[in-house]
């Protein structure tokens, strides 16, 4: 089972500080907002980039602004599928035979016992979607 979607993501870019990501998931918490899937990493030294899948990107985006935080929408794919061995991969193997290159992906806690969520973006995601949900 494989279904997939397209969706926005709250990206932020942030100084890579010791306690930073803590700070903002919980200004994110603070105005009610569920966190679906994240990913943080740092892009040099000095700063990281915070992504996130939430049940409501308007008001995280307007509490992290008024932390001020410079929050961007970011079109990406939601991809819900079987947790089973080799899922990942077929979804990979899907998106590489259409000759789309997959610019980042990454995976969140289990949906349930049987169902869990990737987040990806690639190169042309409108196409992406079609042969994934073939």
């Amino acid at each position: 089972m494989i279904t997939a979607k397209q969706c926005k993501e709250v990206s932020v870019r942030v100084l890579n500080d010791i306690g930073i990501l803590a700070q903002l998931t919980r200004v994110v918490a603070d105005k009610g907002v569920n966190i679906r899937a994240a990913a943080a990493w740092v892009e040099d030294e000095n700063k990281g980039v915070i992504r996130l899948v939430t049940d409501d990107n308007l008001r995280a985006m307007d509490a992290l602004r008024a932390h001020n935080y410079a929050p961007e929408e970011i079109d990406s794919i939601e991809v819900l599928m079987h947790h089973s061995p080799g899922m990942l991969g077929s979804i990979c193997e899907k998106i590489g035979s259409g000759g789309i290159n997959i610019r980042y992906l990454y995976a969140s806690a289990q949906v349930s016992d049987e169902a869990c969520l990737a987040v990806l973006a690639t190169d042309n995601n409108a196409h992406a979607l079609v042969l994934l949900n073939d």
